[in-house]
């Protein structure tokens, strides 16, 4: 399982290249999606109210950890970076610091647990979902910190271009949780049904197993001889500064999305409870179908780290172009698929109650029409973003989501949920996916992410005394590289 790089292949930055770093990732990325899948089709047996209620808590949930989860993963751009430069042995303690920063963000996020109760009140659902909402989000508060370890042990990997590792990993976990989703949600193998709060715990043990396979990995010999995984586990504040400076406004973008999403998801739940519900099936829809190519906006992201570590822009804008290609025929074969089979996919999720089904049934298609339509130009930003990350253009990327996702769609959404219905704030929703993507595509024409890096520039060796020891050699580097403005 060698890390990719490149060098003078003329084949760089080509399909075959992205593919076959992508494809372990797209995989990990579809077993997350199975068990998003599973999870809401199992709790869908039992009624809509839990799946509504599993869907908006996640997205509460989703709102303060899309801040700590992409900043610990954007660990792997550290890491890629320092492999395209040749500089393996400061991978072990970019690592570290990533496991520092989520020990400290997992344990922290407990504290949030005494306000669930207030937090839910605040959404005006209806009893029984805020109910089921404080049990989903309670389990969910302590799957945060081994959810968090993952991602930056899975960053080792995938920053080397090491991505079957992070298949294992991912695998495993999701494998874990399906089984115990199935043992906890209906009850089977003797085990009582616990419904919503089995999917909960569920998840929380389906993270740790990811995390005990990661961390093994991580540790195994060859990897604390070639790139100091044990050796560089003490705290460096330089570095841990710099990954923050960039990781934390690369995180600061998904927050700001999932909470604008999640002021969305609270405004359409006002509605009603079938809107809520229907909105809820459309996005889960939606994710198993479009989270799969998570995987491929990460390697792309990985691919422009590696050939910026080695002064290649060229080919790391070719990698970025091919990435949009393929996401673009992948979800315009799935934008047909929701226009055609609108019916059968939301069959999948049926209420057992017919009456509330009859309520809910017949919103489904209208939303899949609109995903149809924001999935493409989605698809387009999730690559682009991910290459403008890739170079360290994490502040324009989270300042141009806060704009574009209040002015365009949480605003409106707020001053015409009551009037406009359920159509127009989902044209909303959609106007805002269509114009973030136009802007990325804008900045990534642009090209001024292409003198950018997030690593210090290595240290010349006229300036570093023969005396000094080689675990002290990068305490003379510069930290005087672009900055991504």
């Amino acid at each position: 399982m060698a890390n990719i790089t490149i060098g003078d292949d003329p084949r760089a930055g080509g399909s075959r290249e992205l593919l076959r770093l992508a494809a372990p990732l797209i995989l990990s990325s579809s077993f997350f999606t199975i068990q998003i899948t599973v999870d809401r089709l199992m709790l869908s047996r039992q009624n809509s109210e839990a799946v509504g209620a599993a869907m908006s808590a996640a997205m509460i949930y989703w709102t303060p950890l899309a801040l700590l989860y992409f900043t610990a993963m954007y660990t792997s751009t550290f890491v890629a970076q320092y492999v395209g430069a040749g500089r393996k042995e400061r991978v072990g303690a970019a690592v570290w610091q990533g496991i520092y920063f989520s020990l400290i963000a997992g344990l922290g996020f407990l504290l949030l647990i005494p306000l669930l109760k207030p937090l839910i009140a605040l959404t005006n659902h209806a009893p029984e979902v805020q109910r089921l909402e404080v049990q989903y989000l309670f389990c969910l508060c302590f799957a945060t910190l081994p959810f968090l370890l993952v991602q930056t042990t899975n960053a080792f990997f995938s920053g080397r271009g090491d991505t079957w590792r992070v298949l294992l990993t991912d695998g495993t976990g999701a494998i874990v949780a399906v089984i115990l989703c199935y043992a906890w949600i209906n009850g089977h193998w003797g085990f009582p049904a616990k419904g919503i709060v089995g999917a909960g715990w569920a998840l929380v043990c389906g993270n740790w197993a990811a995390v005990a396979v990661g961390m093994s990995m991580l540790m195994m010999p060859k990897f604390r001889k070639e790139f100091n995984t044990m050796a560089g586990w003490r705290f460096d504040p330089k570095l841990f500064r710099r990954m923050m400076r960039y990781g934390l406004p690369n995180g600061l973008q998904y927050g700001l999305e999932a909470l604008a999403f999640t002021i969305f998801m609270i405004l359409v739940g006002r509605m009603g409870t079938p809107q809520l519900s229907a909105t809820s099936i459309a996005f889960t829809i939606n994710a198993a179908a479009l989270i799969p190519m998570l995987g491929l906006g990460q390697a792309v992201s990985v691919l422009v780290g590696q050939r910026l570590g080695q002064n290649r822009p060229e080919i790391a804008a070719k990698t970025a172009r091919r990435g949009v290609g393929w996401c673009l025929l992948y979800t315009a074969i799935v934008a047909t698929v929701f226009v055609a089979f609108p019916g059968l996919l939301a069959e999948q999720f049926a209420d057992p109650d017919s009456s509330r089904w009859a309520r809910i049934a017949p919103l489904i298609p209208m939303l899949l029409k609109f995903v149809a339509v924001y999935c493409m130009f989605e698809s387009v930003s999730l690559i682009l973003s991910s290459a403008l990350r890739g170079a360290g253009d994490t502040r324009f990327v989270s300042a141009v989501t806060l704009v574009f996702s209040w002015l365009i769609m949480v605003v409106p959404t707020l001053l015409l949920w009551r009037t406009g219905g359920l159509t127009v704030v989902w044209s909303l929703a959609t106007a805002y996916v269509t114009l973030l993507s136009l802007v990325f595509i804008w900045r990534f024409r642009q090209g001024k992410w292409k003198s950018m890096r997030v690593i210090e520039t290595a240290p010349k060796l006229d300036d570093i005394e023969p005396a000094q020891s080689e675990d002290r050699r990068h305490e003379k580097a510069e930290y005087d590289v672009p900055v991504a403005e």
